[in-house]
């Protein structure tokens, strides 16, 4: 088993790498520019900072754990492979004809998204799998041995293929990869192990997605090891994957759809591990990094977790109007707001701001890049919520005429407004799409938001929380130690964790507890299998069943225990769907037949609980010794505040508001209406002035 006592995160965002270090305990991080061109150089070039700062070499590291938006990126951006799909006949257009469902009801020029792979790199063969898993037509191999030149032929980089009913039986779609394999020398992804789920638009678009992405992928992944270990880092390196587990780079290599959403993933965990430790049952996870902000639902110390979810929404907060993926993700809404977002004046004289972003390149206006356009940063700089000379701790000096010229031109000017009104409703906008966005989901989950605390982390989070909290009637937001690079330290508290799924439908009245031990079985061997590739360490097991009333259009995940079943456990299984059911929705029916729609074998590694530490909201008042005038959003106007540097303050310390701590990584604006106290630990407690304990 590898020692994991020197491990290293690498976030990968889309403005942002973050790098953290943790050193028996001590934490080492840094901030740099996403490279485009190049990203693996960023983590590079912050493997040696922070191996420096801490006084080793990269030889030193047991462990360095990778989580990326590169995927994700590529399916937004439509930069992935020249893909071909190929699937049963007559089902050529599923992808493009989606579920036919519209997303916006009374919009008359609703445009649907584009589907991943043209019309024209489609192409249907023969043979058919039955609703029971049973062969009705045989598979036409002579079709796909002249398919396999065809491909050839057209330069293909990559080829998916997603056959009707394959989740039940995969023969067709392996017989089909070994066809092709013969001549095809580029990567094939097939249906059946990516997603094995029922529903054909959303398991031949994740097909899709996963073939599209992996040349680029492989290639990276392939590229980033090299260059570790030409640095002196040959340590094994494991990918953080959606749905909050570890998974070795080989896996990644081959289904790289499952890094879709994996540095959320981390902040999420992040989140979820500072809960645990002050002991906050119901928290609410709030990241806001430097292009998107993401906010997830923690209860019971357990981000929320689904099977499937979309990239590169057309239309914000609808759902299906992206592109569906169905693989197991920690269940969180994310919104194009990010400090680099950009702000405009849409054409009925309103803010809109994001979701096209600065990114890194050429960055925000105030970055001295070569960006022209106004960002949320170039706001805050104006709002005097950021030093412009201790910015990324110093290594990006920020130009305060550069975001005064960008926001009074492209959003001023257009309001009749002055820089500094402009760059005040820049910042309100995006605060209120958040909190837009926090009261949707929580809503569409059946919560009560204002019993929440908010967890805020990433770098531009701590600045913006305070006024969230004021907006969503939130008293209390907890801003923990390293912050600024939190969806990376997250990935050293990240288990070694699989997911494996399997759509198998079955009514309760005829349930088959041998039949359903054999099916859980396999995922649970396969799901441990992955697992092993990383630890040899104790494993935890989760078995879930996606469950319904016969009729319903949609499943609730229903907790099962993890052991052998008998016949006489079909009454057991009734009362749990029945009890899970009431917390959904209130109350369960009468009368209709419960059936099995999928099953679900999670494996992780077993971690030990955190230290649980205290939440402390009183704390001693001091002074801060520097001030500057802030915009404060209550009086309108703006007023001294006080800047205390994170690293002075003591445990116990209240910061009375308005103030601003500073740190390397981000600060912490503590708006008017809050106090800021400082914990055992060294978290920052912002409480609401008057609020309860």
């Amino acid at each position: 088993m590898v020692s994991h006592k020197i491990r290293l995160g690498a976030d990968i965002g889309g403005t942002f790498t973050d790098i953290a270090l943790e050193v028996h305990g001590t934490i080492y991080s840094t901030k740099l520019l996403t490279n485009y061109t190049a990203p693996e150089q960023s983590i590079l070039d912050g493997v040696e900072i922070v191996t420096r700062d801490a006084g080793i070499s990269p030889a030193d590291i047991d462990i360095i754990i990778h989580g990326t938006t590169l995927a994700t990126n590529a399916l937004i951006q439509r930069h992935g492979a020249k893909t071909a799909l190929v699937t049963t006949e007559g089902f050529r257009d599923v992808i493009e004809m989606r579920t036919e469902n519209r997303f916006e009801q009374y919009d008359l020029d609703l445009v649907l998204p584009p589907p991943l792979i043209s019309r024209e790199d489609r192409f249907p063969i023969a043979g058919r799998i039955g609703a029971q898993g049973q062969e009705l037509s045989p598979l036409d191999e002579a079709a796909l041995e002249e398919l396999a030149d065809t491909l050839v032929e057209r330069d293909y980089g990559a080829v998916a293929i997603g056959f009707i009913h394959s989740y039940l039986n995969p023969a067709h779609e392996e017989r089909a990869r070994e066809i092709l394999s013969r001549k095809v020398s580029v990567p094939i992804s097939i249906s059946a192990e990516v997603s094995p789920q029922m529903r054909e638009f959303e398991r031949f678009n994740t097909v899709c997605a996963n073939a599209y992405v992996r040349p680029q992928m492989a290639n990276y992944l392939s590229r980033l090891q090299a260059r570790l270990k030409e640095m002196g880092a040959g340590c094994p390196v494991f990918m953080i994957h959606s749905g909050g587990g570890l998974i070795s780079v080989e896996t990644a290599s081959e289904c790289p759809v499952r890094l879709v959403e994996s540095g959320p993933a981390g902040g999420a965990i992040f989140a979820a591990d500072i809960a645990n430790r002050f002991n906050i049952d119901q928290a609410l996870s709030y990241d806001m990094g430097g292009t998107t902000a993401k906010i997830c639902l923690i209860d019971d110390f357990q981000p929320q977790t689904a099977r499937t979810f979309e990239v590169a929404r057309t239309y914000r907060f609808c759902k299906g109007s992206g592109m569906p993926i169905s693989i197991p993700v920690i269940e969180m809404i994310e919104i194009g707001a990010g400090g680099g977002s950009i702000a405009s004046v849409d054409v009925m004289g309103r803010i809109q701001v994001g979701p096209e972003s600065a990114g890194s390149e050429p960055g925000p206006a105030c970055y001295q890049h070569g960006g022209e356009q106004p960002s949320i940063t170039d706001a805050d700089l104006i709002l005097g919520k950021l030093d412009p000379h201790n910015f990324a701790d110093g290594k990006i000096l920020l130009s305060i005429d550069n975001a005064r010229q960008a926001v009074s031109r492209d959003v001023g000017s257009k309001l009749d407004l002055d820089s500094d009104a402009a760059a005040f409703g820049i910042c309100e906008m995006v605060d209120e799409n958040m909190a837009n966005a926090a009261r949707v989901h929580t809503v569409e989950n059946g919560k009560t938001i204002d019993e929440y605390v908010m967890i805020a982390f990433g770098g531009a989070a701590p600045l913006h929380a305070a006024r969230l909290c004021e907006k969503l009637g939130i008293a209390r937001c907890l801003i923990p130690q390293g912050a600024g690079v939190g969806s990376a330290i997250g990935f050293l508290k990240t288990p070694f964790g699989y997911e494996a799924l399997a759509s198998r439908i079955m009514s309760l009245a005829s349930f088959n507890a041998s039949a359903v031990n054999a099916l859980l079985g396999d995922l649970r061997g396969t799901a441990e299998r992955f697992v092993r590739a990383g630890t040899d360490d104790r494993i935890l097991f989760e078995v879930t069943a996606y469950m319904r009333y016969a009729g319903q259009g949609w499943e609730i995940p229903v907790p099962l225990p993890n052991r052998e079943f008998t016949e006489s456990d079909k009454a057991t299984i009734e009362t749990l769907f029945r009890e899970r059911y009431v917390q959904f929705f209130g109350r369960a029916i009468e009368g209709p037949e419960i059936e099995f729609v999928t099953w679900s074998v999670k494996a992780q590694d077993e971690r030990p609980e955190p230290d649980k530490v205290a939440l402390d909201h009183e704390g001693t008042p001091i002074e801060a010794e520097t001030s500057r005038d802030v915009f404060d959003p209550v009086a309108g106007a703006y007023r001294p505040t006080g800047i205390v540097p994170r690293d002075t303050l003591q445990p116990g310390a209240r910061v009375i508001g308005p103030a601003i701590i500073v740190e390397r990584e981000t600060s912490t604006i503590v708006t008017s209406p809050f106090d800021a106290v400082v914990q055992s630990d060294g978290a920052i407690l912002l409480v609401r002035k008057g609020a309860a304990a």
